[in-house]
């Protein structure tokens, strides 16, 4: 057996944690895969599964090891990708990675059509809310929000999104409309803590900043909560304005202040780049980035979102 397929024998035991589950994954009989293992390990000189009666786990080398073999056959997928054509070759799969409710209302819906031209690529989406270390987690193509650290990935600018404070029109009726941003410590307020970016209310006064810390009525732990909430007339609330451009093209928010707003927050693609880009990368780069400059709540030409 070639030390490859050696790889993906070990990785498959690692998977699924037994013999018997790695044999399955691999179509072949449990001796067979038990054979591969103990020569494998025989032949490197070191032990790479623990085994007991109930269980089976990588010893340190043996992680280590599976580290590397996953990184070799996935430059192997790689160069056969490069190797076999163009664009109309992607295949294999992709990793990609977007803060949760960007994901949700923004990136699964273009994961789905592009899945639908490219039938060879399957894809794991990662959405959470925090940084992903891109090269430690195995990610392909991560979408982020504001500003880029020094990196050696390449980024793809595809839009701007800003901090809006919003409310239902009939609240704002009821209750006032804010025109300087002091008035909003003396209204109600719904508050999101998901992001320190929507606890702190910031401001542009003139040249000057001004930075509020309203005391909210209602606290929430997620931003869409807090859309709800302020939809229903719960009060003003601080969020993100792709969040919100559906209510606010449906006339259930309204944005207030929008004279005030702080310095837009750039959206990037962020992708590794070797110098050898694979296929399937390259045109979910592509489709994305066509997509997201068309989409014009992502642009900073349209004020009214």
């Amino acid at each position: 057996m070639d030390r490859f397929q050696e790889m993906k024998v070990l990785l498959a035991v690692a998977e699924a944690e037994s013999f018997a589950g790695g044999a399955k994954l691999m179509a072949m009989s449990p001796p067979s895969v038990t054979r591969v293992i103990a020569g494998l390990e025989n032949r490197l000189g070191t032990l790479l599964l623990a085994r007991s009666t109930r269980s089976l786990r990588l010893t340190e080398a043996g992680r280590r090891y599976v580290d590397d073999c996953k990184r070799i056959l996935l430059e192997l997928d790689e160069a056969e990708e490069l190797a076999a054509g163009s664009s109309n070759r992607a295949r294999g799969d992709l990793a990609v990675t977007a803060s949760v409710m960007f994901g949700e209302l923004y990136l699964i819906p273009l994961v789905n059509a592009y899945l639908e031209q490219h039938p060879q690529v399957t894809i794991n989406a990662l959405l959470v809310d925090r940084l992903v270390n891109m090269v430690e987690e195995g990610i392909d193509v991560a979408i982020r929000i504001g500003q880029l650290p020094d990196t050696s990935l390449r980024a793809v600018k595809v839009g701007q999104i800003r901090p809006v404070v919003c409310a239902a029109p009939d609240f704002l009726d009821r209750v006032g409309r804010p025109t300087l941003p002091k008035d909003v410590l003396s209204m109600p307020i719904v508050m999101s803590s998901a992001s320190n970016l929507l606890t702190a209310w910031h401001f542009k006064t003139g040249k000057s900043d001004l930075t509020l810390h309203p005391k909210a009525r209602l606290v929430v732990s997620s931003n869409q909560a807090a859309i709800n909430a302020a939809r229903m007339g719960g009060g003003l609330t601080r969020v993100l304005s792709y969040q919100v451009a559906e209510w606010v093209t449906r006339g259930e928010l309204e944005i207030v202040l929008q004279e005030f707003e702080t310095t837009a927050l750039p959206v990037h693609i962020v992708y590794q780049d070797s110098g050898r880009l694979p296929a399937k990368v390259r045109t979910f780069v592509d489709y994305c980035t066509r997509q997201f400059l068309a989409d014009p709540s992502l642009q900073p030409a349209i004020r009214d979102l």
